[in-house]
C-alpha cells in the first residue's frame, strides 16, 4: 500500500524533505500545504533585493508549484493553511483560498512552519511605515514603500543578520540609516571583542549605531514616525525595519499533545520524530542539540534545516538517518567586510560553564608578496586537550573558506593539532604556503603544550602593575604612534642588548602589534629565565576592543577623495605596501617621504585597517600634508604632499575649519559637588551633541575625580596631611552653599535620584563612556602631593600646554 506524506510549509525544509522523499519513492503521494504564495525562495537573499543588489525578483524563487509537479509529481498546494491537527484521527484541517476548509488524511506528518519575527506590545507597532521581513510577502511591501515614497531616513530595530543586512542595504540607495539594538553590541553569533570590527566598518559607511538602547513607543508624525527610545533619545524616520528576532511559528499546534521546549519549539529526537509517532518536524521551529555543549538550542539557519529536510525524508522511508546537532556556521556580509563564526562563543561556554582558551591571528589572505592580500582577524577558541569549540573571522577576502576549514574540523572532530596539518591548496593569488588556519593551529598548539602562556588584551588594565611589567616590543615609529599606558618600550630587535634593563622578579606581559614579535620575546626571555606571558592580539586587539560607535550626522566625509587628490607642483611618487601588516606600512612611508623633496607627492595604497588611522596621527606629527585618504574593500589609498617646514595645510586641519570647531573645554577648578554635578551635565550634554570635550581639572577641582578608597601609596608627611585634608573622590564633596555639616549633600543627593537625575558618579562614567576625555594638571597634582594612582581610572595627566591646545581648538571654553 502506498503512503501518503502530507508535509506543512515548505522554503528550506519543506521542500528539500518533499524532494528527496520522491527521489527515494515514486509511488508515495506527497501533499505540500504552504500558507503564502511561494514554497521556496530565498530568504537570505531578501535584503538584497530590496537594495537593489539583486535586480530580477524572480531570481529569488528557488522553485515554483509547477516545477516541483513537472519534476517530482508533487502535490503543492499554496494558500493553504493548516489550522489543526488531529493525532488521533491522523488528519489536518486546511483553510484554502481555493477550496474552502477541508480535511486530508495523512500516513506521515512533517512539519516544517518555520518561524514569525517577533512583534512586542509596543504602543505604536502597528503603523503602516513598520515593517517586518521574513518572506516574499513581506518583501513585496517593502519594495513598494521604498519605489513610492522618497526615502530621507530609516531606523532599523535589531542588530542581528537581518538587521544589519537591511541596514546596509537602504545605506546603499541613499537612506540615512539608524540602527538600534538593546544589547551592548551587534550581531549576538560574534563575541564582543570581534564585533567591535563589524561596529566601525557600518559607522565607516555612515550608519548610526545605536547600543544598548530599546524602544519604548512607535507615534506616526504626518509623513514620518517618530521612534521613542528607553533613553528618551528621539528618532524621526520615514521607515521602521522591525528585525528584533523571530519565534517558532506554531501557535496552531498548541492544541495538540506535540512537546514543546521553553522557548516554544518542537521537541524532537535525534530522527527528527516528535513524541507522536508518525509526525516529524524540520526547520526554525525546532529543538535540536548544540553540537560543541550537547545542551538543547534552536538555530534558525537555512544549512540546517536543508539537511533535516533530507533526514526526515530518511526516516520516513525507512533509512534510519540521525542529525547529530547544530554548530552554527554562519556568514554575512557587513559593508565590505565578511563576517564568519562557527561553533560556540565565549558567552554561550560561560553559560554552559565550558573552561576554554582563546587565540587571535592576523594572518593575510593570501601570499603577502602578491597584489591586493588583505588581512583577516582569526579568533579560535580551544580547550585543554585542543578540542576546538568555536572560531570567528572577519575580514576582506578569504574569510569564508577559513571558516568552512574549521567548521569542517569541528565536525570531525578534530583538534588544534588536526588545523596545524591540513594540508591546504596553496598558490600565492590564493594563500600562502603556512594558511591562516594552519597559523591559527601552530599558535594554540604552543598553548597546551606549554611552549607560551597568553594573557587576553581585556585583562590589560586589571594587572597588578607592582608585580607586573608591560613590555611593548614595537618599533619605535609604532610606539610614538600610540600605546598601552604603563608600558616599558625596549623594541624586539634591541631586546637581547637591553635585557638587563627588566627585573626577573616580576612578570613580563610582552606585546607587539598583533601578536607574533610579542610570542618571539616571550620564547626569548623564558629561556633568559624570566617568567613571562604574552598578550594575543597585541596592540590591535586591545585598541579593537576599546571602540565604541559615534553618533554620525550622515554628512559626507571631510577627506578629500584619493581619486581626485590636490594638485602638486612637485613630482609624484606611488608605493605600494600592501600586505604588510604593522608597522611595514609606516616604515615604508615614511623611508618613502625622506627621499621626497618639499612639494613632492606620494600615493600610497596598503591594506593594513590602522593604517586608515595611522596615517592621519603620522601626518599630524611631521607635518607631512594629508591630501586624500579613503577605503574601498579593504584597501586603503593615501596621498600625501612633503611641506616646507613652516607649512600647516592638511586635511584635518580643513575638516576641523568647515565643522566650526565643534569641540568644547572646560577648567574644573572647584571642588564642590554642586559645581562638580554641573561640570559633568554639561560636559555629557556637549558629548551627547557630538562634540569633543576635554575637562581640564586642576587644584581643589581634582579631587573630584580621586578614587573613593584609600588607595596606598608612597608620600612624605606634609603630602599624607594634604591628602587627609581634602575630600577624597566625588562621594566626599561638600555643597557650596547649604552644606549643613554634610546634610545638604545628602539632600541633594536624594533629591536627585527622586527626579531620577543621574548620581554624579553615574555622571563621571556616562561622561567616561561618552569619550569625554578627562585630564587632571600635572602641576596641580604636585603641589597637592597626589599620585596618578589616586585619581580614578581614564584619567590622563597633562599641563597648561596641552589645555591651551585643546582650548584653541574649541568653540566653547568654561570656567567652573
Amino acid at each position: 500500500m502506498n503512503k501518503k506524506v502530507l508535509i506543512v510549509g515548505g522554503v528550506a525544509g519543506g521542500a528539500s524533505a518533499a524532494a528527496r522523499l520522491r527521489r527515494l519513492d515514486e509511488n508515495t503521494e506527497i501533499i505540500l500545504f504552504e500558507r503564502g504564495n511561494h514554497i521556496s525562495f530565498a530568504n537570505c537573499g531578501l535584503p538584497y533585493y530590496i537594495g537593489g543588489s539583486i535586480q530580477e525578483r524572480e531570481n529569488l524563487l528557488v522553485s515554483t508549484p509547477e516545477d516541483m509537479k513537472d519534476k517530482f509529481n508533487i502535490d503543492v498546494r499554496i494558500k493553504s493553511e493548516v489550522v489543526n491537527i488531529d493525532t488521533d484521527k491522523k488528519e489536518v484541517t486546511v483553510n484554502s483560498f481555493d477550496k474552502g476548509t477541508y480535511i486530508e488524511k495523512y500516513d506521515y506528518l512533517i512539519l516544517s512552519p518555520g518561524a514569525k519575527p517577533i512583534k512586542p506590545n509596543i504602543s505604536g507597532i502597528e503603523s503602516k511605515k513598520i515593517f517586518t521581513l521574513r518572506n516574499m510577502e513581506d518583501t513585496d511591501k517593502i519594495k513598494e514603500f521604498v519605489s513610492k515614497n522618497k526615502l530621507d531616513s530609516a531606523v532599523v530595530i535589531g542588530g542581528g543578520f537581518i538587521g544589519v543586512e537591511m541596514a546596509e542595504n537602504l545605506n546603499e540607495i541613499g537612506v540615512k540609516v539608524t540602527l538600534v539594538e538593546a544589547a551592548p553590541h551587534i550581531l549576538a553569533p560574534f563575541d564582543d571583542d570581534m564585533v567591535t570590527v563589524a561596529e566601525k566598518e557600518l559607522q565607516d559607511h555612515n550608519i548610526n549605531l545605536v547600543l544598548k538602547n530599546g524602544v519604548k513607543s512607535f507615534r506616526d508624525k504626518e509623513n514620518k514616525i517618530d521612534v521613542l527610545l528607553n533613553d528618551d533619545t528621539e528618532l524621526i524616520a520615514d521607515i521602521v525595519i522591525l528585525a528584533i528576532g523571530v519565534t517558532p511559528d506554531v501557535d496552531f499546534l498548541k492544541s495538540t499533545s506535540l512537546e514543546f521546549g521553553p522557548k516554544g519549539h518542537i521537541v524532537v529526537n535525534e530522527n527528527l520524530e516528535t513524541n507522536i509517532k508518525d509526525i516529524y518536524a524540520v526547520g526554525d521551529a525546532v529543538e535540536v542539540v548544540d553540537f560543541i555543549n550537547g545542551q538543547k538550542t534552536a538555530v534558525p539557519l537555512a544549512g540546517p534545516a536543508n539537511k533535516q529536510g533530507r533526514i526526515v525524508a530518511d526516516n520516513v522511508c525507512g533509512i534510519k538517518t540521525t542529525y547529530k546537532g547544530t554548530q552554527g556556521t554562519s556568514i554575512l556580509k557587513v559593508c565590505d567586510l565578511t563576517c564568519a563564526a562557527t561553533g560556540n562563543n565565549e558567552r554561550m561556554l560561560k553559560k554552559n560553564s565550558i573552561p576554554y582558551k582563546v587565540v587571535y591571528v592576523y594572518p593575510q589572505s593570501h601570499a603577502s608578496y602578491y597584489p591586493g592580500a588583505t588581512p583577516i582577524t582569526l579568533k579560535l577558541i580551544f580547550n585543554d586537550e585542543g578540542r576546538i569549540l568555536g572560531a570567528q573571522a572577519i575580514g576582506y577576502e578569504g574569510v569564508d573558506k577559513r571558516i568552512d576549514d574549521i567548521a569542517t574540523v569541528i565536525r570531525l572532530k578534530g583538534s588544534v593539532t588536526d588545523l596545524t596539518e591540513l594540508e591546504l591548496s596553496y598558490a600565492p593569488p590564493y594563500s600562502s604556503a603556512k594558511d591562516p588556519v594552519n597559523i591559527a593551529g601552530y599558535y594554540a598548539e604552543d598553548i597546551i603544550t606549554g611552549k607560551s602562556d597568553t594573557v587576553l588584551p581585556r585583562s590589560v588594565n586589571n594587572r597588578d602593575k607592582d608585580s607586573t611589567i608591560l613590555l611593548d616590543v614595537r618599533t619605535d615609529l609604532e610606539q610614538e604612534n600610540g600605546a598601552i599606558e604603563g608600558s616599558v618600550h625596549i623594541p624586539l630587535q634591541q631586546l637581547r642588548d637591553r635585557i638587563g634593563e627588566l627585573d626577573k622578579n616580576k612578570e613580563i606581559w610582552t606585546y607587539c602589534q598583533i601578536g607574533l614579535r610579542g610570542y618571539i620575546a616571550e620564547r626569548l626571555l623564558k629561556q633568559k629565565g624570566f617568567k613571562v606571558k604574552n598578550i594575543t592580539g597585541g596592540y590591535k586587539q586591545y585598541m579593537a576592543e576599546k571602540f565604541k560607535p559615534k553618533k554620525t550626522d550622515h554628512v559626507e566625509k571631510m577627506i578629500a577623495s584619493i581619486e581626485n587628490p590636490k594638485m602638486s607642483d612637485g613630482i609624484v611618487k606611488n608605493l605600494d605596501a600592501c600586505g604588510l601588516s604593522c608597522p611595514g606600512p609606516l616604515m615604508r612611508v615614511k623611508a618613502a617621504v625622506d627621499e621626497l623633496n618639499p612639494g613632492d607627492t606620494l600615493n600610497v595604497s596598503a591594506s593594513d585597517p590602522g593604517f586608515y588611522e595611522d596615517i592621519k596621527a603620522w601626518c599630524r606629527k611631521t607635518n607631512t600634508e594629508l591630501l586624500g585618504l579613503n577605503k574601498e574593500k579593504g584597501i586603503i589609498k593615501a596621498s600625501l604632499k612633503k611641506n616646507e617646514k613652516d607649512a600647516s595645510s592638511s586635511i584635518q586641519e580643513t575638516a576641523v575649519a568647515t565643522n566650526a570647531k565643534d569641540a568644547q573645554t572646560m577648567v574644573v577648578f572647584s571642588g564642590d559637588l554642586d559645581k562638580a554635578i554641573a561640570s559633568f551635565i554639561i560636559a555629557n550634554g556637549a558629548a551627547a551633541m557630538g562634540k569633543k570635550v576635554t575637562m581640564f581639572f586642576t587644584f581643589w577641582g581634582i579631587n573630584i575625580i580621586r578614587k573613593n578608597e584609600h588607595v596606598p601609596v608612597k608620600k612624605n608627611l606634609i603630602e599624607t596631611m594634604f591628602g587627609k585634608m581634602m575630600p577624597r573622590g566625588s562621594k566626599k564633596l561638600k555643597l557650596s552653599n547649604m552644606n549643613m555639616a554634610g546634610m545638604g549633600a545628602k539632600m541633594i543627593k536624594g533629591i536627585m535620584k527622586k527626579h531620577n537625575v543621574h548620581s554624579l558618579e553615574e555622571l563621571i562614567q556616562s561622561a567616561i563612556d561618552s569619550g569625554v576625555e578627562i585630564v587632571a594638571c600635572q602641576m596641580s597634582m604636585e603641589l597637592l602631593g597626589l599620585r596618578k594612582e589616586e585619581l580614578i581610572d581614564n584619567v590622563k595627566l597633562g599641563g597648561v600646554g596641552y589645555y591651551l591646545g585643546e582650548a584653541d581648538e574649541s568653540n566653547i571654553n568654561l570656567f567652573i
